[in-house]
């Protein structure tokens, strides 16, 4: 709920000014309100209204020009009970539904989201990885691949796979591989990754032979490692030159600002993380300073969890807060919602 209680022609005149300043990127004069739109108000009652509207805060005026831009607060208005509701056209979901069902390995499908989801928005598109700290392992199989390396293969109940090379201090044979695995499968199947972190020491101290104790040795070193969550290293991010090419980023320090955040996509990350404890609908917005994080000051994102069984992903978008926001959260929910029926399609 938005704490202003706005009279009917400040509703219409925060909405036209929003809807201006998206189109053209310049800020927005009474007369220009009073041309485009018919209210049934001259220049200069437009003028007061304004006025009015930038002593709530929902609009401010550069120092160098007479024509008002939105707020933070403008655009949270806006967003909270001013926009069109946020329907998708018929072209774009036939494009997200051809797209989506001709791939069927999960990276490269989110691959494959991620450019979509830019194309559709022209804004900077991101899709993290299912998230695997709640995971609940299905099996583990060990592989020998020398003497003294074996890959483990984690699988987990939504049906994804985790993978890691270990290197052990003594040579390995096939028949202490299939013990050990079976050892372990009967101690840690149907357990989440955060359990098996901190119980694998307990559940392993009796395994005493010294047959094993090379292999239990280094699951012991590198449990962490193993049973983390390694969803930021496959963040798909597209459309950096997309949202470069919007007015906001001619500026060579913002251009700069935009490059930075896409190498260290660590930040976007935890920003999109953050974000789900202010969801409404499911679906996060958040704009500018409600991003907590000074870097983003100057952007707005929009997100939303996918599933594949048991496990959550997120996708969403980054862009300057001049943006269309109906349309976009459109985009990011049928995504999210196709994307999450295409993962299901292939459990």
């Amino acid at each position: 709920m938005t704490e202003y209680q706005l009279k009917d022609r400040e509703k219409a005149i925060l909405r036209f000014v929003i809807h201006q300043f998206i189109l053209t990127a310049n800020p927005v004069g009474s007369r220009n309100v009073s041309k485009k739109f018919d209210l049934g108000l001259s220049p200069a009652s437009i003028r007061n209204v304004m006025a009015d509207l930038e002593d709530m805060g929902l609009l401010d005026h550069p120092h160098t020009s007479a024509g008002r831009v939105p707020t933070d607060k403008g655009y949270r208005v806006y967003v909270d009970s001013l926009m069109d509701p946020p329907v998708i056209d018929l072209t774009s979901k036939k494009v997200v539904d051809e797209n989506l069902s001709v791939q069927n390995e999960t990276e490269e499908l989110l691959k494959i989201t991620s450019a979509i989801l830019s194309d559709l928005t022209n804004q900077l598109a991101l899709v993290t990885y299912p998230k695997f700290e709640q995971a609940e392992l299905e099996k583990i199989q060990l592989v020998q691949l020398s003497s003294k390396r074996i890959l483990v293969v984690v699988s987990v109940k939504s049906g994804l796979v985790k993978t890691i090379t270990l290197e052990v201090d003594a040579e390995v044979k096939e028949d202490q591989l299939q013990s050990i695995q079976q050892l372990l499968n009967e101690r840690l199947s149907g357990l989440k990754f955060s359990e098996i972190r901190t119980s694998f020491q307990e559940r392993v101290k009796d395994i005493s032979s010294e047959k094993y104790r090379p292999i239990i040795r280094v699951f012991l070193d590198s449990v962490d490692k193993i049973f983390t969550d390694s969803s930021i290293d496959k963040t798909f991010i597209a459309g950096t030159k997309k949202m470069l090419s919007h007015p906001e980023f001619f500026d060579h320090d913002k251009f700069q600002s935009v490059i930075e955040l896409v190498e260290n996509k660590d930040i976007i990350i935890h920003v999109l993380d953050k974000n789900k404890e202010i969801a409404k609908n499911d679906i996060a917005i958040s704009i500018g300073n409600e991003n907590k994080d000074e870097k983003l000051s100057d952007y707005s994102m929009i997100s939303k969890e996918y599933k594949i069984g048991d496990l959550t992903g997120t996708l969403g978008i980054m862009g300057p807060k001049r943006m269309d926001y109906s349309k976009i959260i459109a985009a990011v929910v049928y995504i999210a919602e196709q994307l999450t029926e295409e993962l299901t399609k292939q459990r």
